[in-house]
C-alpha cells in the first residue's frame, strides 16, 4: 500500500535540480531559512549544547550504526525532534522531501535529525559513504540534507563531495590509498548560511577542518528507506508531548505511533 504522507509532493523539485541530483549525487536547493529563524535555530541550538553539556550526542550512543558517536573534532547534539518546534522544518519542509523522495523513492523516514559543528582547528573527516555496500541506482537506502547554519566556506569546514561518486559502484575504502586525502575531483560546499544541500549518501563525502577561530554549524535530516532501522529509534525516544504537537504527517515521516 502506498503511505506517502501528503506532504511529500515531487513536482516541488524542478527537472533541473532531479537532473543535477542524479548525475552529481548532490543538490543545493538555495536558501530556505530566513535571518529570523536562523537566529532562533541558533539560540535554542546554544541553549541546548549548554544544558547538556558533556551529555550532548548521547542519544547516538544507541545507535547500532555509529561506531564513534562522540566524534572529537566536533560539537554534536542529537534528537532534535524531541527538542523544541523550531526543529521541526528540518524534516518536513516539502521541498527538501520532494528531494530526498527523488533519491529514496516514496516509502521513506527520517532516520535521525542531529546538529554538527565543525570545531575550530578540528573537523576533518575521511571520505566516506552512508552505507556499507554499493546498491544499483534505483535502490539507493540512504539520503542526507545539510542545513547550513552558517556560511559554508573553504575556510571553515565546510562538507567535501566528490561527484557522481555514488553511480561508481565502488566504496571508497576499496579505492582510496588515503581516505583523509584531498581527492582530486572533489568540491567543497561554499554556500550562505540558511542553504539547505541535498545529498545522496552513497556519495563519498567528509567534512574539512575549520580554520576559523569559530564553529561551523549545521543540522543534518537524515533519511533512510522505511524498511531500514532507523540511526535514532524515534518510536523509542518520542514524548508525548512531541507526538500531540505533530501532524499526522510529520508522525507518519517519523515512523512513530503513539508512545
Amino acid at each position: 500500500m502506498n503511505t506517502l504522507p501528503p506532504i511529500i509532493q515531487p513536482f516541488l523539485l524542478r527537472d533541473n535540480e532531479k537532473a543535477f541530483l542524479d548525475k552529481h549525487g548532490y543538490v543545493s536547493l538555495g536558501k530556505i531559512l530566513d535571518e529570523a529563524q536562523l537566529k532562533t535555530v541558533r539560540d535554542r541550538i546554544q541553549a541546548l549544547l549548554e544544558t547538556e553539556g558533556k551529555n550532548a550526542g548521547a542519544e547516538l550512543l544507541d545507535s547500532p550504526h555509529i561506531r564513534h558517536p562522540k566524534e572529537e573534532g566536533a560539537d554534536r547534539l542529537a534528537d532534535l525532534v524531541n527538542k523544541g518546534e523550531v526543529f521541526d522544518i528540518f524534516y518536513t519542509h516539502p521541498r527538501v522531501l520532494a528531494g530526498v523522495a527523488h533519491v529514496l523513492g516514496q516509502q521513506l523516514k527520517l532516520s535521525s535529525l542531529n546538529y554538527r559543528a565543525a570545531i575550530p582547528s578540528r573537523g576533518h573527516q575521511k571520505l566516506h559513504a552512508d552505507w556499507h555496500k554499493t546498491v544499483a541506482p534505483d535502490k539507493y537506502q540512504v539520503c542526507n540534507t545539510i542545513w547550513l547554519l552558517d556560511d559554508f566556506t573553504k575556510d571553515n569546514g565546510a562538507t567535501r563531495l566528490v561527484p557522481g561518486t555514488h553511480r561508481s559502484g565502488i566504496l571508497p575504502q576499496e579505492e582510496l590509498a588515503d581516505p583523509w586525502a584531498t581527492h582530486p575531483d572533489e568540491i567543497i560546499i561554499e554556500a550562505p548560511a540558511g542553504t539547505v544541500v541535498i545529498f545522496n549518501s552513497h556519495t563519498w563525502h567528509g567534512g574539512t577542518n575549520n580554520h576559523t577561530d569559530t564553529p561551523r554549524r549545521s543540522i543534518h535530516s537524515y533519511f533512510c528507506r522505511r524498511e531500514q532501522p532507523q540511526q535514532v529509534n524515534q518510536q523509542r525516544y518520542i514524548r508525548p508531548e512531541t507526538y500531540q504537537r505533530l501532524s499526522d504527517d510529520a508522525r507518519r515521516i517519523l515512523a512513530v505511533n503513539q508512545p
